[in-house]
């Protein structure tokens, strides 16, 4: 069964079902594009509604006048139950304010008919919120973009290919359909998984090289996608596919003209979203806010001074310098609720909410944690940080064990991160204790991707996988209960526990006094201190660069450099009820084994 489409792992067959090529350039062109950014994966999956039936059947004749009684009833039942949560959200406004000092403490809920679990999962992003939004007022309606791209006269944007009939095809859509964005070289495309036409959905061409996208889930629906782009000029484009509407922000990069490595919206947020840039920053921004005037401070000793050895024992650096492995230097806006002044009236609100500096390299890469409330960032220093994002604060500090860190995952439980490198390695951390649990050894060359398989997943046992320069794709099985400890770690284990800073286990309720006073970083570990993990499936493919990995329910996609994705069909459907993680807060039974 192994071949070039078709490989063999432990549960069965995946097959290459589905391909999408790039289009073939001309040989004799002297203008050729290099290749120079990575393919980059996102997607979405949408819930169409059901068609209503073009006319009536006799059975709804007949009961004509028990529907409209019901429709009746169903309307007063949900106008009662839209009373009683608006009474309910009032009341916990009330006590919002009644435990807090200033009004911009209480969040008011966008949708007055919310739930109250929604209103909190809204209420945790409440630092980023201006002082403007009082409490008790409703947020004003999330817009979609302003301008058309199919009228455009920007330069910025130099093509737009449509589907025929795409506005038909997806009036036609029921049930559940699964969107792919990819970009390559100049392009950006939206395709359909599983479509039996081909072509894309929508192919854009623009002046500048997308680097990187993502598409929010929250208010991804059958009539709307909020998909964020960013380029290499620092620009970044709100762009909805279904009405091919777009905005265009940080216009020729005026809060930031460095290349745009990584882009996320805040989850649980319908308007914020984080941009990683290769400058070493990450800034937050509100896709309804305009561009404002804006200059980052610079830290004390950020000159062009060399950069920090990797993996080398931390000196603390001369005092009143700036020490990118132990902290993260915000810069406020003027509109920031820190930087006015809380409560400040009159202050208009715009583009950027925040700004960090984290390192003197360039940020790679980010992810959310699974619970929402840390952010795990790579860069080229080598180092991955975990950041708390609402106090825009580095809780820790982890140094690779060589060279730049290339792609980050988090486990769908929280428990672990997941880095590749240019050291040819995975690196599994448990942040919750402070420690590198195991390396994992098959590749190569530098890893490109790695992403977790939510659905072989189960707390005990975990499946990833990775690609890489070598062109190998390779699956992983970790169990943290299977490893064996190498012998210099039991020896050394009570050092590591109490490295740990004000860190993720402090924040538990598991650290000590003695640990308050310790560093955030922590030195990579040598190799006869760590467990190793083997590959349990190797693949070598035949293409160019593997740059991108995910996994979908029921297929991985992979895609190289040049812009060639692969959708490999799993080989069965897992037995029983779909599994899905819980994305609350974790408690700690959820981490002793």
């Amino acid at each position: 069964m192994e071949s070039d489409s078709a490989f063999v792992a432990p549960e069965g067959v995946y097959s290459v079902t589905e391909e999408h090529k790039p289009p073939q350039l001309p040989i004799h062109s002297s203008t050729v594009p290099q290749l120079i950014y990575q393919t980059r994966l996102s997607s979405v999956t949408v819930r169409f509604p059901p068609k209503q039936p073009a006319s009536p059947s006799l059975a709804q004749f007949l009961g004509a006048n028990l529907t409209k009684d019901l429709k009746k009833d169903k309307e007063k039942d949900k106008d009662k139950d839209k009373e009683a949560v608006v009474k309910e959200r009032l009341l916990l406004e009330e006590r919002s304010m009644s435990s807090s000092d200033t009004p911009e403490d209480s969040f008011s809920s966008p949708d007055v008919a919310a739930t109250p679990d929604i209103l909190a999962e809204h209420q945790q992003y409440k630092l980023f919120s201006h002082p403007s939004i009082s409490a008790g007022k409703k947020k004003p309606h999330i817009s979609r973009p302003k301008h058309n791209m199919r009228t455009t006269s920007s330069t910025f944007i130099t093509r737009l290919q449509s589907a025929e009939g795409l506005s038909k095809t997806l009036a036609a859509k029921q049930g559940e359909v699964t969107f792919l964005f990819y970009n390559t070289g100049k392009a950006f495309l939206w395709i359909e998984v599983g479509a039996k036409a081909k072509e894309p959905l929508t192919r854009i061409s623009f002046s500048a090289h997308p680097t990187c996208h993502d598409v929010n889930p929250l208010t991804a629906s059958s009539e709307r996608l909020d998909v964020i782009l960013g380029f290499n000029t620092g620009d970044l484009i709100w762009f909805d596919p279904m009405s091919s509407r777009y905005c265009r922000l940080n216009k020729q990069g005026t809060i930031s003209s460095s290349v745009c490595t990584a882009v996320r919206w805040v989850p649980s947020s319908q308007t914020l979203f984080l941009v990683s840039h290769a400058d070493g920053t990450i800034i937050v921004y509100d896709k309804e806010r305009e561009d404002g005037l804006f200059t980052a401070s610079m830290p004390n000793g950020l000159t062009n001074t060399p950069n920090i050895t990797i993996n080398a024992h931390h000196v603390s650096p001369v005092s009143g310098e700036w020490d990118p492995l132990s902290t993260m230097f915000v810069t406020p806006p003027p509109w920031h609720p820190e930087a006015t002044g809380r409560g400040e009236k009159g202050v208009v609100a715009k583009n950027p909410v925040s700004h960090w500096r984290l390192c003197r390299r360039g940020v790679v890469d980010f992810v959310f944690s699974p619970d929402n409330k840390y952010v795990a960032a790579i860069s080229e220093d080598g180092c991955l940080r975990v950041i708390d994002p609402l106090a825009e604060q580095l809780v820790d500090c982890y140094a690779s064990y060589f060279g730049s860190l290339t792609c980050v995952a988090w486990s769908p439980d929280g428990r672990f991160i997941l880095t590749g490198g240019q050291d040819d390695l995975l690196t599994i951390f448990s942040p919750w204790e402070q420690r590198v649990v195991a390396r994992c050894q098959g590749h190569s060359s530098f890893v490109s991707s790695v992403a977790f398989d939510e659905s072989r997943c189960d707390g005990r046992t975990y499946r990833f996988g990775s690609v890489g320069e070598d062109n190998k794709l390779i699956l992983w099985d970790f169990s943290s209960g299977a490893l064996h400890r190498p012998k210099l770690l039991a020896a050394h284990h009570p050092r590591i526990s109490m490295s740990s800073s004000i860190s993720l286990a402090y924040r538990r309720g598991t650290g000590s006094t003695l640990q308050l006073s310790a560093p955030r970083y922590h030195p990579a570990p040598s190799r006869n201190e760590v467990s190793t993990v083997q590959p349990v499936l190797v693949k070598q493919l035949d293409s160019d660069l593997l740059t991108s990995l995910a996994f979908l329910p029921r297929a991985l996609i992979t895609a190289s450099k040049a812009g060639h994705v692969r959708l490999w069909v799993r080989p069965l459907v897992m037995a029983g009820p779909r599994r899905r993680h819980m994305r609350g807060t974790l408690s700690a039974t959820d981490f002793q084994g």
